[in-house]
């Protein structure tokens, strides 16, 4: 019986054949065509996914957690006046661990001590626990 590799020994070495009819196909052409048939289906997303930078969540201390609920105290002194303030907040990642810090200048719309909210004009709502520094930029009173 013939090894496998001895039957094909007489063509082997040939060279390829090229077409006298059609055009030869470019190589990234050639690629194209298998592109869709991708081996591990989601590894590019997954690998942007695990390369995305997410922060870690600081903790304020005691002093930075005063400062938060007294500028609200005093922005809650002023309403119904327009108060802008200029603040920033963590924003959890919804896919993995840790998030973004996010600045924001807006006005307040309310204070909400209920669902621990401050409610700003532009219909954004701030979790009054996720605040890492607030501070107030203007107030302009509506009696003017």
């Amino acid at each position: 019986m013939k090894k496998t590799s001895d039957k094909y020994d007489d063509i082997l070495h040939l060279p390829r054949h090229v077409s006298k009819k059609r055009p030869q196909m470019p190589i990234k052409d050639r690629a194209a065509q298998f592109a869709p048939f991708s081996a591990v289906v989601g590894h590019n997303t997954a690998v942007k996914e695990a390369a995305r930078h997410t922060e870690k969540r600081r903790e304020l201390d005691e002093t930075g957690k005063s400062l938060v609920d007294e500028k609200l105290r005093e922005i809650d002194m002023h309403m119904p006046d327009d108060v802008s303030v200029d603040l920033v907040y963590f924003e959890a990642d919804a896919l993995k661990e840790g998030g973004r810090y996010i600045r924001k200048i807006g006005l307040v719309d309310k204070i909400d001590i209920y669902t621990r909210q401050v409610h700003l004009k532009d219909g954004i709502k701030i979790p009054i626990d996720e605040i890492y520094t607030i501070s107030i930029l203007r107030i302009e009173s509506e009696r003017d």
